[in-house]
């Protein structure tokens, strides 16, 4: 299993970006691992929070960068072949969107939804997203696509 920091740092060595927006990518390298792999990428916690999916293990590491951008970084880290294409498979899919974009999107999708539950929009809550329903949520969206 990887480190969710090294995801986030993989993400960060494409392009400098707002802290919601690398929380959200690291959310779908998340989901899709467990869609088309069946097994998670980390191990950590995604919570349902106002804006969207959040690992809270790796918030307070960005935290001081509010709404700016985190800087580029120049050292990516190394992983395998099959982790590195779905991490570049995200980033081709959702790289292109703002942070309040990716929002938006988590917001329309059911393991955001579901984890929220009855919860008033700006209500918090630190309930967790169930890897189960990310799996079966995005395994069903990639067998639509593939015609299925």
């Amino acid at each position: 299993m990887e480190s969710v920091f090294d995801i986030a740092k993989w993400f960060l060595n494409k392009e400098s970006m707002t802290h919601k927006k690398l929380q959200k990518l690291c959310y779908y390298a998340q989901a899709w691992h467990l869609a088309l792999l069946k097994e998670p990428l980390f191990e950590d916690e995604i919570q349902a929070w106002i804006h969207g999916p959040v690992i809270p293990t790796l918030y307070p590491y960005y935290a001081d960068y509010r709404w700016l951008n985190i800087p580029k970084v120049s050292d990516k880290p190394n992983f395998d072949e099959r982790t590195d294409d779905l991490l570049e498979a995200v980033f081709a899919t959702y790289g292109e969107f703002t942070g309040d974009q990716l929002e938006r999107l988590t917001h329309s999708e059911i393991p955001w939804l579901e984890a929220r539950g009855n919860l008033k929009p700006f209500e918090p809550c630190e309930i967790p997203i169930s890897r189960d329903t990310m799996q079966k949520y995005y395994g069903q969206k990639y067998k639509q696509a593939q015609g299925d």
